[in-house]
Formats: C-alpha cells, structure tokens, sequence
C-alpha cells in the first residue's frame, strides 16, 4: 500500500519546487565580462574609426563581428551567467536572445546616428565620441536588459 502525502506536506513540497525556480531564474543573465568586452570593442571600433586606415577598421570589425558571432552563440540566450548551471530555455524564455540582439542592432543605428551628429558638430574624433556613448550604454543598459528578461521569466513561472 502506497502512503501519499498529505495535504501540507505536498504544499511544503511545492514550495520548495517554487523556491528552486526562482533560484534559477535569478541565474539568468549574462557575465558582466561579456558587457565590459563588449563595451571596449565598441570603443575600440570608434577609435579604429577615427585614427586608422580604413583597411584596420574593415578588418577589426570584421574580427569583432566573428568573435561576437562565436561568443554570444553561448551567451545570447542569457542561460549561462556562471559556469555554475545553464538555464533551460523553457525557464529562461525565448524572448531572450531575441532583446539582446535587437538592442545591439538598435545600439548601432544610435552610434551612427551620434557619429554623424559628432562630425556635422565639427568635433574631431566623433567615431570614437559615438562609441563612447555606446559602450557607457551597453555598462549601463546590458544588466537592466537581463533584469527585464528575469522579471519575464519570474511572471511566466507564475
């Protein structure tokens, strides 16, 4: 004869499950070193921009493009913060990856637009003014991105 819980007893149970999931969740996010490289490369890019022959600059964005390519094939998703545990998609959903890609692409129509704002102003360096502008952007706004995507993870496992 199979003896089931009782009524607190799977209460307590499910509390524990919920508590579980709420530690993942807060998991999800991405390593503040991927937001601080990024954030250099794209005041590294500025600077190429402004003192380099545009061959460097042809070339080190490129390299920036593969290396960010191979990087946030891991990272974009926002399931693996730590090396400690990778959170499933299901939990940490799929809007994800999907939030982090479409800001970066808003984030570079904006240092364009700040560029050309920078030179039509006559300053001198204004690719790297821009990328300045960006990266103080991604230090500040990369957290707070993942921060929404929490909360959205927090209010669908309700």
């Amino acid at each position: 004869m199979t003896d089931y819980p009782s009524g607190a007893e799977a209460r307590v149970a499910l509390h524990g499950v919920d508590q579980a999931r709420r530690r993942v969740i807060d998991q999800i996010g991405m390593p503040s070193w991927y937001w601080w490289g990024l954030a250099a490369c794209w005041i590294g890019l500025g600077v190429s921009s402004d003192v380099a022959d545009q061959w460097v600059t042809v070339a080190a964005t490129f390299a920036f493009g593969a290396l960010h390519s191979t990087v946030s094939q891991r990272l974009l998703a926002g399931r693996r913060r730590t090396s400690d545990i990778k959170v499933r998609a299901d939990v940490a959903g799929r809007r994800a990856p999907v939030l982090v890609f479409g800001s970066l692409i808003a984030l570079a129509g904006v240092t364009v637009a700040a560029g050309f704002a920078a030179s039509a102003d006559g300053a001198e360096h204004p690719a790297t003014m821009a990328g300045v502008l960006a990266a103080v952007a991604i230090l500040l706004g990369g957290p707070r991105l993942m921060a929404v995507i929490r909360a959205g993870a927090r209010r669908a496992a309700a």
